[in-house]
C-alpha cells in the first residue's frame, strides 16, 4: 500500500513521474521492485541514524544516484550502469 499512499503520489507527481501499476495478484510482476527495496533497505536505510527526514531524503537520493551510475550489476556483467555505456 506505500506505492499507493497520497504522500507518496504527491512525492513522484514532484518529480514528473508517472506512475504504473503491475496486476493485482500478479508477484511476477513484483519482483523486481521487491529486489530493489530490499538492497535499497540493506546497503543503504539500516547503515544510516538519520536525524531528519531532510538527511534521510538526502542520503537516500545519494545512494539511488550510486545504485544507478556506479554500483556493479549481475545483469551487466558486473559492471556499472555508466561503464556499460561506453
Amino acid at each position: 500500500m506505500v506505492f499507493t499512499s497520497h504522500h507518496f503520489t504527491k512525492i513522484v507527481r514532484s518529480y514528473g513521474l508517472k506512475q504504473e501499476f503491475i496486476t493485482p495478484h500478479c508477484p511476477q510482476q513484483n519482483g523486481m521492485v521487491e529486489r530493489f527495496i530490499r538492497t535499497l533497505t540493506e546497503q543503504c536505510v539500516q547503515r544510516h541514524r538519520f536525524e531528519t527526514i531532510q538527511h534521510a531524503m538526502r542520503v537516500i537520493a545519494d545512494w539511488i544516484a550510486f545504485y544507478n551510475n556506479r554500483r556493479p550489476h549481475q545483469a551487466l556483467a558486473m559492471r556499472s550502469l555508466l561503464r556499460h555505456s561506453n
